[in-house]
């Protein structure tokens, strides 16, 4: 038998090492996606506890309801206009723009409702607070202009309408509110 040279032990016993190696990962990184029961029950979270907060939020199906009943209450006043719903963090829901309503309504819609959701007021109250606090239309994302409504569980904010393309502010914070009132059926 042909004896080896040290640089093809060295080679032989690094890639043994290296081969014994990977497959002692593998058998960690398999048991280490496969939590024990002792683990899986300790990120169980205590609903309970002071460290969480539970919110409430609108369903799509009550997003859509809200939408719907704006549009209509538009649709018979002759105005076309876009709705748009936001959840309490300013994530739009659902949008719907009306037949024939103007290209920059939908735009308008979302940041009415995100400026209603944000400050848990009517956007024509809001419009208001502008003339001590002008800096507030800089605020990315806002538009302070009548068309937006907060919807409240207990006072508190839970998603915003916001409504754009009337020909008043009043006129779209009409339809947002009969998009929170249709909440309420």
């Amino acid at each position: 038998m042909k004896k080896m040279s040290t640089r093809t032990r060295v080679l032989t016993a690094t890639a043994a090492a290296v081969a014994l190696s990977a497959g002692t990962f593998g058998a960690v990184s398999a048991s280490a996606s496969a939590p024990s029961a002792e683990s899986r029950a300790a990120v169980k979270a205590d609903p309970s506890s002071r460290h969480l907060q539970q919110t409430t939020h609108l369903t799509i199906d009550a997003a859509n309801k809200a939408a719907k009943a704006t549009l209509d209450a538009a649709e018979r006043a002759g105005q076309r206009v876009t709705v748009a719903v936001v959840d309490r963090n300013g994530n739009t829901i659902v949008t719907m723009r009306g037949n024939g309503a103007g290209p920059q309504s939908y735009e308008s819609a979302e940041k009415k409702a995100f400026t209603a959701v944000s400050w848990n007021a009517p956007t024509s109250e809001l419009v208001k607070r502008l003339e001590s606090t002008p800096n507030l239309k800089d605020i990315p994302g806002t538009l302070f202009l009548g068309g937006g409504a907060p919807v409240q569980v207990k006072g508190a904010p839970i998603a915003g309408i916001g409504v754009a393309g009337a020909p008043s502010g009043a006129q779209d914070e009409e339809f947002a509110k009969a998009g929170v009132a249709a909440l309420g059926r």
